[in-house]
């Protein structure tokens, strides 16, 4: 190890990752046997962070430090050689790009820690990270490519399920399918390649939505005990919370896995809460829904208990929106609202331009939308799950529609009613956007404030263009539109 004077002239960036590096006993398991924990001290701040155990005698510690200045930090653990560590580091600005972990912003939204808001446009892409080298880094190319997606859901378990039925590459236990899983004993070779994924992701300026359980399962892992659980959760947060672009997934279709209750998700939650050092984004994932047309939620986790901090809902209308974020007080993230494809699967079917149009309607009421693929071609690899490559129409549509999101205000409620048949979002007297979705209107009069005036430009979602309409408009004005479908209007006042 380093001496101290060695440490003490570290730099690392605000957001970024301290990490101590330390030799210790490799005998017994360690993974249950040896604590290792370290305070990290700035000023008045002080902050406690877990240790793990790294394999063959490496045991590590990261920190992510959120304030510029030095830090010093100590170690305690329960084996002397690794308790009593002591050192200095500094945290240095930011360097661009490096905008800090996501939080919730404005009660509906959300901001990267330096302020600057983040829209969620997100896509599946389940267990991209377990197909082996040559199709992670097509996904990672396709992501690149794409530029539409800012946030990923991803699984940290192997998924059984059709189209689903191959063996991962690595596995987060020791053991096999064949001889059994030591439950107690992680395999270090899987978390350090899920590691390197999420770090990929970071460089792209990708969220990683980390989906902690899942019930499409052949192994047993979604079957553990809570001990088991509470084992694996408390690993997890020490090696991966230090990554700024993490949110936490508690699980995917939660009420699938029979074998867990609503008391082990809430203590689940909680664990979370407390052990998490940079409190990162938490929510959970419903399957039941009872039918397109209705809004029940009477089976779903309670995403208004204090530790959840947004809505993460699997729902086809995306109408409701602007309801659950009443009822919740909290963002509401439309993470499955059926996938763009041609499976036999109903949720697996939907046409490009519904999904696109899901997208519309689900933003223009003030909350963010996930994609998903699943377009059957002539290999079995399906974006949805495995990544590879985006064959659909709609991503190129979701980057054209968060292009115009990122250009202007929030979106949240505003108080015009302009038609049942329309979705619409904005700043009151200042910003509209209004979509027409598949209705297909020739004119439309628009019910604008009094004594404001307004620039209008009409937008074709599905072709993407832009085109501004000649003159100034005001109340009662008369916007004439061209009869098809995925229409939109963005309507900015005018200041003298």
């Amino acid at each position: 190890m380093e001496d101290e004077e060695q440490l003490g002239s570290l730099r690392t960036q605000r957001w970024g990752r301290f990490e101590l590096n330390l030799q210790g006993p490799s005998s017994g398991n360690p993974f249950t046997e040896i604590t290792l924990t370290a305070k990290f001290r700035l000023r008045h701040l002080v902050i406690e962070v877990d240790g793990f155990y790294d394999g063959e005698g490496r045991y590590i510690i990261r920190f992510m430090p959120d304030t510029v200045g030095e830090w010093s930090y100590e170690t305690t653990s329960n084996v002397q050689e690794l308790s009593g560590i002591r050192g200095t580091f500094y945290c240095v600005d930011p360097e661009a790009g490096n905008r800090g972990p996501v939080g919730v912003d404005k009660t509906f939204h959300f901001a990267y820690a330096d302020g600057t808001p983040f829209y969620p446009f997100g896509t599946t892409c389940y267990v991209w990270n377990h197909q082996g080298e040559e199709l992670e880094e097509q996904t990672l190319r396709s992501l690149a490519e794409s530029s539409a997606f800012n946030k990923i859901r991803m699984c940290v378990f192997p998924k059984h399920y059709d189209y689903n039925l191959t063996e991962p590459a690595f596995y987060p236990y020791e053991g096999s399918l064949e001889n059994g899983w030591d439950l107690n004993s992680f395999n270090p070779g899987y978390w350090r390649h899920l590691e390197r994924r999420l770090s990929n992701l970071q460089a792209l300026g990708i969220e990683a939505d980390l989906i902690l359980f899942h019930p499409y399962d052949r192994w047993g892992f979604s079957k553990m005990s809570r001990e088991e659980d509470s084992l694996y959760l408390r690993y997890a947060i020490a090696r991966l919370s230090s990554f700024r672009n993490l949110w936490w997934s508690l699980a995917n279709e939660y009420d699938l896995m029979k074998s867990k209750s609503m008391q082990d998700w809430d203590r689940y939650f909680r664990l979370l809460q407390e052990h998490d050092p940079y409190q990162h984004l938490r929510s959970i994932h419903n399957w039941h829904h009872p039918g397109i047309h209705y809004r029940s939620n009477l089976h779903w986790y309670d995403h208004g208990k204090p530790w959840v901090t947004h809505a993460s809902i699997q729902h086809p209308d995306l109408h409701f929106v602007s309801e659950w974020r009443e009822q919740f007080q909290k963002p509401v993230v439309i993470d499955e609202c059926r996938y763009e494809g041609n499976l036999n699967h109903g949720w697996g079917n939907i046409t490009a331009e519904r999904m696109h149009d899901c997208f519309w309607e689900g933003v223009l009421q003030g909350g963010y939308v996930t994609h998903g693929e699943t377009l059957l071609q002539e290999d079995p690899i399906l974006w949805w799950s495995h990544g590879g490559m985006l064959h659909g129409d709609s991503p190129e549509r979701i980057r054209f529609l968060r292009g115009i999101v990122e250009e202007g205000p929030q979106l949240d409620k505003v108080s015009i009613n302009f038609e049942w048949d329309t979705s619409a979002g904005g700043v009151d007297g200042e910003y509209y956007l209004v979509y027409f979705g598949s209705s297909r209107p020739a004119f439309r009069i628009l019910p604008l404030p009094e004594d404001i005036t307004f620039t209008i430009e009409r937008i074709d979602t599905w072709e993407m263009t832009i085109t501004a309409l000649p003159g100034l408009y005001t109340a009662g004005s008369r916007i004439d539109l061209p009869g098809k479908p995925y229409q939109a209007l963005r309507i900015t006042a005018v200041h003298n």
